[in-house]
C-alpha cells in the first residue's frame, strides 16, 4: 500500500488541475482518532525529524454487493465491519528504514473508549479481540486502540476493503507468491469453510480474486500467525514487482494505478488530497526493501478461550514496542562500518544549565503505562532522589500520567536553557537525552516516570540494538508451508 501511494502520487505529479480534483473526488475518508490515548508525538531528532508511523487496516465489509461476491456472507451485509488485517507501518526519523508489524486478528487487547462518527459512544473493553475495534468507532478506534496499546503515536491510517485489494491487484498484473507444495483452502471433515486458494507448488503470479484468497488463507497456512507472514510475502512481492516495472515513467501506466488506488482505498481526513498523499509519498520513496522488515507479534492462546483467541506474549510485545517507540530499526543492515555520516555539531556554544536548586522540577507517576497497575509512590521516592542531587525545588505531583517510556518535558517556548536544565535532571538520573522532550502544554520541567522505570533510583537503559527482534516476530519467508490437510498434488 506504502509504494501503491508512493507510484500514484508521482505518476500523477504532472495532471492538470481537472484531473487532480478528479482524483481528489474519489478519495474517502474518516476522522484519525477514535478517542483519547495521550500519547504524544515522537520528539523530533537532532535534524528535526520525527518517525511515521500508517496504521494500515483490512475490512471484512459485506456492505457493498462486489465485497459479498467476493468474500459470501450476505447475511453479513448488515453487520459493522472488522478489521481482520492490522499491519503498522513505522518509517525510522532519517527515512532510512522501515517495519510493518501485524497483530494477527483473534488476539484479546484492552480497547479503549472510543466514538463513531454518528457521536455513538462505546465504552472501553479488555476481553475482545482487536479486530472488533473496527466496530466500536470506525478505524479512528482501531488507531486509538494501537497507540494505547503501543504508546506510539499514529500519524495515519488506510484502509482497503476486498474489492480494493483485487483491483489494486489487477492493475499491478500479479505478484508474485510461493508455496512449498500445492495448496487447496477448501472446507474439510473437520474446518468448515476456506478461502478457496487453489496454487500450484513454487512460485505463482496472483491477481484479482486469487490475490484476495491468498491474503484471506488462514486454515491452509497453519495459524493466523502465519497468514500474516504470507500477507508480508504479498506486500514485499508487490513491491517489488512495482520497483521492476518502473511504472514511474509510464504515464498510462501510472493514470491507471491513480485511478484505482483512489477507488480502492480509505484514509484518514488529514491525507484527503493528492497533495497530501503526494506529500507522503515523498517520505516513503527512499527505504530500500534490504531496509524493510516485516514481523508478527509473538502471540500465545488466550486462556478464557484458547480455540479461538490469543492473547500477546507480554516481553515480546514491550520489546517490540519499546523498540518502535525509541526508533530503533528492526533490522540490522544499517550502517554497519560507522562510516554514515553525522550531522555537525553546532560551532554556537551549548547553552549552560542553571544551578539544580534554582527551578522547580515536577515529578509525575506514569508506571501504570497503559496496562498495569501503578507502582505507589513511585514519584514521590524520584523527587527524593532528586532533592538529595541538589534539585531541592523538585517535588511529586498528586496527578498520574500513565505512559510507557520515561520522559523530562520542558516549555518549548523556554529554548535552549529551558532544554539545558531538563538535560541536567535527566543526567542526574541516568536518563539519555533522547528522553528530554520540548512540550507546548508543559509549565516547568516535569519528569513523567514511565512503565520502563517501574524501579530503582538510576534510570538503567535498555539494551536493545538494531534487528534484536524477540524470537518468533521476523516472520519474513521466500516460501510457505501448507498444512498437511490442505496439501495439494496439483491434480484432482
Amino acid at each position: 500500500m506504502a509504494i501503491t501511494l508512493a507510484v500514484l502520487i508521482l505518476g500523477t505529479a504532472g495532471a492538470g488541475y481537472l484531473y487532480y480534483e478528479h482524483l481528489n473526488g474519489n478519495i474517502r475518508s474518516g476522522g484519525r482518532a477514535g478517542g483519547e490515548s495521550g500519547v504524544k508525538k515522537a520528539a523530533p531528532n537532532a535534524l528535526g525529524d520525527t518517525p511515521l508511523n500508517i496504521l494500515l487496516i483490512g475490512s471484512d465489509s459485506r456492505q457493498d454487493e462486489k465485497n459479498i461476491a467476493l468474500g459470501g456472507g450476505r447475511n453479513d451485509k448488515d453487520r459493522k465491519p472488522l478489521a481482520d488485517v492490522q499491519m503498522l507501518l513505522h518509517v525510522s526519523a532519517d527515512r532510512e528504514n522501515a517495519s510493518i508489524i501485524s497483530i494477527p486478528r483473534d488476539t484479546v487487547v484492552p480497547i479503549p473508549e472510543c466514538r463513531d462518527k454518528e457521536g455513538t459512544s462505546y465504552p472501553a473493553t479488555n476481553n475482545r479481540p482487536i479486530n472488533e475495534s473496527l466496530q466500536r468507532g470506525g478505524p479512528g478506534c482501531t488507531l486509538t486502540t494501537w497507540e494505547s496499546l503501543t504508546g506510539v503515536y499514529i500519524d495515519h491510517w488506510l484502509m482497503v476493503d476486498f474489492a480494493g485489494v483485487v483491483s489494486m491487484a489487477d492493475e499491478v498484473g500479479g505478484v508474485p507468491v510461493c508455496v512449498k507444495t500445492g495448496v487447496w483452502d477448501k472446507s474439510n471433515g473437520r474446518v468448515k469453510g476456506g478461502s478457496g486458494l487453489k496454487l500450484p507448488k513454487g512460485t505463482t503470479e496472483v491477481k484479482g480474486e486469487q490475490a484476495l484468497q491468498w491474503l484471506r488463507t488462514r486454515h491452509a497456512f497453519g495459524s493466523d500467525q502465519n497468514r500474516a507472514k504470507a500477507q508480508h510475502m504479498y506486500m514485499n512481492g508487490m513491491m517489488k514487482k512495482l520497483q521492476g516495472q518502473n511504472a514511474w515513467t509510464d504515464t498510462g501506466r501510472l493514470m491507471g494505478l491513480a485511478e484505482t488506488a483512489t477507488n480502492a482505498l480509505v484514509v484518514s481526513d488529514e491525507l484527503k488530497s493528492v497533495a497530501k498523499l503526494f506529500d507522503l509519498s515523498m517520505q516513503l520513496k527512499n527505504v530500500k526493501l534490504d531496509r524493510l522488515t516485516t514481523a508478527t507479534v509473538p502471540t500465545t492462546e488466550y486462556p478464557p478461550n484458547p480455540d479461538a483467541w490469543l492473547q500477546l506474549v507480554p516481553s515480546s510485545a514491550a520489546k517490540m514496542w519499546s523498540m518502535l517507540r525509541d526508533d530503533v530499526a528492526l533490522d540490522k543492515n544499517g550502517d554497519k562500518a560507522g562510516t554514515k555520516p553525522k550531522p555537525s555539531a553546532s560551532a554556537k556554544p551549548r547553552t549552560a544549565a542553571a544551578a539544580p536548586g534554582s527551578f522547580p522540577v515536577t515529578v509525575s507517576n506514569g508506571t501504570a503505562g497503559t496496562d498495569k497497575a501503578p507502582v505507589e509512590g513511585r514519584a514521590k521516592e524520584i523527587a527524593t532522589v532528586l532533592t538529595g542531587k541538589g534539585f531541592t525545588q523538585a517535588g511529586s505531583s498528586q496527578q498520574a500520567q500513565p505512559r510507557e517510556d520515561t520522559v523530562v518535558l520542558y516549555p518549548k517556548a523556554d529554548g535552549d536553557q529551558g532544554k539545558a536544565n531538563a538535560a541536567s535532571v535527566a543526567k542526574a538520573l541516568g536518563l539519555p537525552e533522547s528522553k528530554v522532550r520540548a512540550d507546548a502544554k508543559t509549565e516547568g520541567i516535569t519528569l513523567v516516570v514511565g512503565a520502563d522505570w517501574r524501579e530503582g533510583k538510576v534510570f538503567k537503559a535498555p539494551t536493545t540494538k538494531a534487528g534484536d527482534l524477540p524470537e518468533g516476530a521476523d516472520d519474513k519467508a521466500t516460501c510457505m508451508d501448507v498444512y498437511s490437510v490442505y496439501k495439494w498434488d496439483g491434480k484432482s
